[in-house]
């Protein structure tokens, strides 16, 4: 009879492999924007110098301000720890990136400076300059490589077309122009119809003077897709499709009744707080099946389904989709959660963390993050301000579940309130998080449950925090509270 013993060692190994996946450190607090691209903000604030494209001294002056105007944006973005590194993700992208660069050399010589926004929106962005900007809610959202290869092309496609360098180029010349001044000052000089008049000046700065526009966008897409067959990235068409309704991510309803994923903490649960107590228009009945009305969310875009339109002619026959690992995924979503928590977005967190739920993933630091949310809710309405940590969205964005979670936690007692944010601490998951998820409890019972309610014991619980797990991303949290 042949041995177990391998068999029994490799199953160990998958094992721990598999605990090791799910409890794996995401970035660390020095990869923050303002530790990691300290060397990078220098260069590329010496690479975007204005160039002189007018012998009009105003419009010159004009243009640099527009042109410094983005810079000091970026580099504002950057110290304020809008972007973040995390190697699996950075790598990921990368990849990506590379892949289009190498099959078009002639219109992407340079690869460019690619940085990872904490923005949980379904987006990308270029501005010029050989810059893109990749949001985590992208990485999170998109399904396969080549969708995320798409967004990535079109972008680059307007870096390519220099289509930032161009609407600042006929912004500048449009508020230098004698027209310009002369309507401003017909407007000011005015004693009647200033509104109409000042539409009329409005109606003069063309669209295609703007930030962005549509035509542009139509050239983005085509050259996008050239750039990926050049790259051997399959295009589906059906992309625009899915996109139509990427900014409702809080529409998809619960598998489950809001309930069971809060008794399963043996936590007491009152229906009627789902249930507004209050009256008036705010209270009233709503569809919340009815979104045909809403608009794009990209208001800068065309409709996706006239993209879709568009561009189906271009589809590319038989292709093959290379799904996004599932590591990736998991990580650009606990790093989605993490950063909405640390803005106090109470409502918009919880609710990411019961769709993963959801999905079956039992991974005990979501558990830990439904804790924190508590914490977090609770402190917040020590400080009179629990309505602002809720962070309320209109009706027409969110279904009839998120609806019923924004006011269970607007409409919760504080006594239960703290019930919950006490049992929670007290759960067996916290057994089972690594080292720098244990060692933050005493800071969140410092923050919400210390009996003293003391800035003082929260600085110190911060401190020594600090002091054991300075590398660890949620000392940028820590840091709060030890200033």
């Amino acid at each position: 009879m042949p041995s177990l013993k391998p068999f029994w060692l490799v199953l160990c190994l998958l094992i721990s492999a598999s605990a090791l996946a799910q409890q794996s450190s995401l970035y660390t607090y020095q990869d923050l924007s303002h530790f990691y691209y300290a060397r990078q903000k220098d260069s590329l604030k010496k690479a975007w110098d204005c160039p002189d494209v007018f012998k009009e001294k105003a419009a010159q002056k004009k243009y640099k301000e527009i042109w410094d105007g983005r810079t000091d944006r970026v580099m504002g973005y950057i110290a304020d720890d809008a972007y973040v590194h995390d190697k699996e993700v950075g790598d990921y992208i990368e990849g990506v990136v590379n892949q289009l660069v190498a099959g078009n050399r002639q219109l992407l010589p340079i690869p460019p400076l690619v940085m990872l926004d904490r923005d949980p929106s379904v987006n990308a962005y270029a501005v010029g300059g050989n810059f893109l900007a990749v949001n985590l809610g992208l990485v999170a959202w998109c399904r396969t490589r080549e969708e995320l290869a798409f967004t990535l092309a079109h972008e680059l496609s307007h870096n390519i077309l220099k289509h930032w360098e161009t609407s600042a180029y006929e912004t500048a010349k449009w508020l230098s122009s004698d027209e310009y001044k002369q309507s401003v000052n017909a407007v000011l000089d005015s004693k009647y119809e200033r509104l109409t008049r000042l539409r009329k000046v409005m109606e003069t700065y063309t669209f295609s003077r703007t930030r962005h526009q549509r035509y542009h966008e139509s050239d983005a897409d085509s050259l996008a897709i050239i750039l990926m067959r050049n790259s051997h990235f399959a295009f589906s068409p059906s992309f625009f499709q899915r996109l139509d309704s990427a900014d409702m991510e809080y529409r998809q309803p619960l598998q489950h009744p809001l309930k069971d994923y809060f008794t399963v903490y043996q936590l007491s649960f009152d229906d009627s707080w789902t249930q507004k107590r209050s009256h008036g228009l705010s209270t009233r009945a709503y569809n919340f099946s009815e979104s045909s009305n809403l608009e794009d969310s990209l208001k800068t875009h065309p409709d996706c389904l006239v993209r879709y339109e568009k561009t189906k002619q271009w589809a590319t026959p038989n292709p093959t989709f290379t799904r996004v690992p599932r590591n990736i995924h998991d990580i650009a979503s606990r790093m989605l959660i993490w950063n909405m928590y640390n803005s106090t977005n109470v409502t918009a967190c919880l609710y990411r963390i019961l769709l993963i739920k959801d999905q079956g993933n039992t991974d005990p630091w979501y558990d830990f993050m439904v804790s924190n949310a508590f914490t977090a809710l609770l402190f917040a309405d020590h400080k009179l301000s629990r309505f602002n940590a809720i962070g309320v969205m209109p009706k027409e964005y969110i279904s009839k579940d998120y609806y019923g979670l924004q006011t269970m936690l607007e409409q919760m007692p504080r006594e239960s309130l703290t019930a919950w944010t006490q049992s929670l601490q007290g759960q067996g998951f916290w057994k089972t998080l690594p080292q720098p998820e244990k060692e933050l409890k005493p800071l969140f019972y410092a923050i919400a449950l210390d009996p003293e309610d003391s800035d003082k014991n929260r600085k110190q619980a911060a401190k020594t925090f600090f002091a054991e797990n300075g590398n660890s991303m949620y000392c940028e949290f820590a840091h709060v509270f030890e200033k």
